[in-house]
């Protein structure tokens, strides 16, 4: 039975991917070792290494100035790194989901955190708006995605002050004018690679303004200076999102993705939108592409592990939504093909005419 891999992270990869992946794992590029037994300072690491760089570059259109890192420790890490690096003595945060809360939290233990708007008051479905970042903030920092809630900022916010992103689950799902961005971070594992490696994007003159002496390892100057190897990086992962960034790019890039990823996100949402049994659980205006959140119909709410129970009959795994929402959570990220989104909906449509009121 074919698979549809509707999870949240680890997430689905496309085929090829997965199939080059193994190979490398087997044999790189037919030198008769595994990408995983040779030294990330060899020329055939270093090579997997430049050519992941330069498309993140190419891909993202990143302008001059920046850095591209590859590092350990998750998109958890640095949500203590950014403020090691950063906060002198406040920043601004929004706080629209449980990981923009741990990313304020560990904030705090650096300087003032002003959070500027929250969407807790409804639970986390909306993204906040008429909000006003302080002149005075050393960084303001965002959330892009909020896989748990389903909601997604889809513009690149002009900031007074530099601008600090977390773009774990959407990272190149759509074009992003880097530009307006200090620094970007995410982890891979949700739309880039398998978990492992975190990427991030720094702009290099914002750095060194903290007035505080950083630990070698979580100073984002250390791996500038030695190319995302002071330390053994994740050599595997990093060679997974080399080979996701080939795909994307033979794909016709992120603008082609983006025009993908938005139709698949249309078939789903307007079967939830029409299906009498289905309620979408955050604001039309603030709907996820990557993450899509929806409940039972409270008249059918009875009906809620009958339906994933018959998803999973035919083949859907991942669809549970998180416990801080409840119902289904169906995860379309760029690896996710059309044909499976719509077989969700006619799973829907199966479910509907057999319990419809």
């Amino acid at each position: 039975m074919k698979k549809h891999n509707f999870s949240a992270g680890p997430s689905i990869l496309a085929a090829e991917v997965i199939e080059n992946t193994a190979k490398a794992v087997t044999d790189l590029n037919g030198i008769g070792l595994s990408v995983m037994e040779i030294s990330h300072r060899g020329k055939d690491f270093q090579a997997v290494m430049d050519e992941t760089v330069a498309l993140f570059r190419e891909l993202l259109q990143i302008p001059e100035g920046y850095q591209v890192l590859f590092l350990g420790g998750g998109a958890s890490m640095q949500f203590c790194m950014v403020p090691y690096n950063l906060l002198n003595k406040k920043a601004a945060y929004l706080e629209t989901g449980v990981w923009a809360k741990k990313a304020a939290k560990e904030a705090k233990f650096f300087g003032e955190v002003n959070v500027v708007a929250s969407s807790s008051d409804k639970n986390f479905n909306y993204i906040p708006k008429g909000f006003s970042i302080p002149a005075d903030a050393d960084y303001f920092h965002i959330t892009t995605n909020n896989t748990i809630y389903g909601t997604e900022i889809l513009e690149d916010y002009d900031s007074p002050v530099p601008l600090v992103a977390d773009m774990s689950s959407d990272i190149f799902s759509r074009p992003v004018d880097i530009s307006k961005y200090a620094l970007i971070y995410g982890g891979a594992q949700k739309n880039l690679g398998p978990a492992g490696v975190t990427f991030v994007i720094v702009k290099e003159d914002i750095l060194g303004k903290s007035g505080r002496p950083i630990p070698t390892m979580l100073d984002y100057q250390t791996h500038i200076d030695n190319g995302s190897m002071f330390n053994t990086p994740p050599c595997l992962p990093i060679y997974t999102c080399m080979e996701t960034l080939r795909w994307i790019k033979k794909l016709g890039g992120v603008g082609k993705m983006q025009e993908i990823n938005q139709a698949k996100a249309k078939i789903l949402y307007d079967e939830i939108d029409r299906n009498e049994l289905f309620v979408g659980t955050a604001e039309k205006d603030s709907r996820s592409v990557m993450n899509v959140c929806f409940v039972m119909n409270e008249a059918y709410k009875e009906l809620e592990q009958e339906f994933l129970s018959f998803a999973s009959s035919l083949g859907m795994v991942g669809l549970k939504g998180h416990r801080s929402v409840g119902g289904f959570r169906a995860s379309t990220y760029n690896a996710m093909p059309v044909e499976s989104v719509q077989a969700l909906v006619d799973a829907m449509k199966e479910f509907e005419k057999k319990h419809k009121k």
